[in-house]
């Protein structure tokens, strides 16, 4: 299996982080019950298509001061601007009642989106809502309006958000349903795992919503559906 390329993420995004899940049990059987967020998401741009892009991780604290002398973000923004791209920020609020200080807002979704990510998932909070990049998605534990004492702790690290374990380099595919984690090695079988969901889908729901339906017309839908491979 080669590498995914750019135009493979891009062919993701015309499918949602459902239907990505649902092709990922079929392709990695044994990813069925982890890798995706489990807690819900406040998304600033709902309507948007799904993004699709290899993770840049941070974590911060937002309840506290800096006591590190207040290094600068420099290296951080380096971080972030490296490639591949396109990229997706990551970021794992540590306060123990996430969302207490916004890293998002006005200023980072701009900037970000010009170092080339396509949204950030965090479990912290964000705010500017009006005047937040168009295009960059963002996925937050909550809107709030203060960015308190935020400050990056780490980068570069595995985080947690919302349940789903991200390590830098991932292929994170996200949209206002959640975001879920991809194996490199699956982003070029998902589309065929898709078109076989779709088959099989179209059966049942082609009985559900036809006159008459019962029982025993699905019994008749499950079966013609299970015999589509």
């Amino acid at each position: 299996m080669t590498a995914p390329t750019l135009d493979d993420l891009k062919i993701l995004t015309q499918w949602d982080t459902p239907t990505i899940c649902n092709a990922l049990e079929i392709v990695v059987p044994e990813r069925r019950g982890y890798g995706f967020s489990v807690k819900p998401f406040s998304c600033l741009y709902p309507d948007m298509a799904p993004i699709c892009g290899y993770a840049r991780t941070a974590k911060i604290r937002a309840a506290v001061p800096d006591l590190g002398s207040n290094p600068s973000r420099v290296p951080y923004y380096e971080y972030v601007a490296a490639g591949p791209h396109p990229t997706i920020v990551v970021i794992e609020d540590l306060d123990p009642s996430p969302g207490i200080g916004a890293f998002w807002g006005e200023v980072h979704t701009a900037v970000h989106k010009g170092l080339g990510a396509l949204g950030v998932v965090t479990s912290g909070s964000y705010r500017d809502l009006p005047d937040s990049a168009p295009g960059f998605q963002v996925l937050g534990g909550m809107v709030g309006p203060s960015h308190a004492f935020c400050h990056e702790v780490e980068f570069g690290t595995s985080v947690n958000v919302h349940g789903m374990e991200v390590s830098h380099g991932d292929v994170i595919h996200a949209d206002r349903h959640g975001a879920v984690v991809v194996p490199e090695s699956a982003v070029q079988e998902i589309p065929e795992a898709v078109d076989l969901i779709a088959r099989r889908e179209a059966k049942i729901l082609h009985a559900a919503r036809a006159e008459g339906f019962g029982i025993e017309a699905l019994k008749k839908a499950l079966s013609e559906a299970s015999e589509i491979h």
